[in-house]
């Protein structure tokens, strides 16, 4: 059942006009038989690519907690309520993305779903970790990447993580050593060593894309943080559970943002 099929929102007249109004949309949903992003240039997306790796989810999320990081326009929060998840939380820093989600989730009666402006650096102010944290297409538009995945596994990350990020570069995987001589540098110059390209100005004409991995770098970012690759589900995107992280018990790698007031 596609998220559409459940829609009971207001009259379609009106709705179109809300739509219209909170544009661009980049989550494309056919609300009230009004589609959000008609001239998408992924098509159905994000359901397309949702389906590729929808089965490697549980169907059954019933009683489970859910923060999506980034929702963006709430496709995945509604996905994971209509799989029966109990509270779901949809954070963006993009308060007209947030106006989309409230829109979307109205129109197809996910109503009990929340939204906050939130960003993805203050996930310890929640206070509270959830079974299942979505962290999709937000990495590569980020100025401190590990920063955010660090915090996540701090913080909020419970059991399950979702992972995408958009990947460039070499695809394939090596044996990497665990420490290499001072003297070692041809290593750097394989391709499929891990690798985050620094975007100084843009790329795909948008100035909020900064850094971009290639396949090696995305997993090895992930390790590093301490959530240990389950599955590499779809193209650019991971199944993973929270574990230790590396190097724990020398000392965090990373000055996390306090929560709470100062002392």
């Amino acid at each position: 059942m596609n998220l559409a099929a459940r829609s009971i929102g207001p009259d379609p007249a009106t709705l179109k006009e809300r739509i219209e109004e909170l544009g661009p949309w980049f989550h494309n949903m056919e609300l009230g038989g009004t589609w959000t992003a008609p001239d998408h240039f992924l098509g159905d997306y994000p359901n397309m690519k949702f389906q590729r790796f929808a089965y490697h989810l549980p169907e059954d999320l019933t009683g489970k907690s859910v923060l999506d990081i980034g929702c963006n326009a709430g496709f995945y929060s509604m996905e994971m309520k209509r799989r029966g998840a109990g509270r779901v939380l949809g954070i963006d820093s993009d308060e007209r993305y947030l106006a989309q989600a409230r829109l979307a989730g109205d129109a197809l009666g996910y109503r009990n779903i929340e939204f906050r402006q939130l960003s993805v650096y203050d996930v310890g102010s929640l206070e509270e970790r959830f079974d299942v944290v979505i962290f999709m297409g937000v990495l590569y538009h980020l100025r401190h990447p590990l920063l955010a995945l660090d915090l996540i596994h701090e913080h909020v990350a419970k059991d399950l993580l979702i992972f995408q990020s958009m990947q460039r570069g070499s695809r394939r995987l090596i044996e990497i050593e665990g420490d290499y001589p001072f003297e070692e540098t041809d290593i750097f110059f394989e391709s499929a060593y891990p690798k985050l390209h620094f975007v100084e100005r843009e790329y795909a004409h948008d100035w909020t894309n900064w850094w971009v991995p290639n396949r090696a770098c995305a997993e090895a970012m992930l390790r590093a943080s301490g959530f240990a690759i389950e599955v590499r589900a779809e193209d650019e995107v991971y199944i993973c559970r929270r574990g230790e992280m590396p190097y724990a018990s020398l000392g965090v790698g990373a000055v996390y943002p306090m929560t709470g007031e100062l002392r």
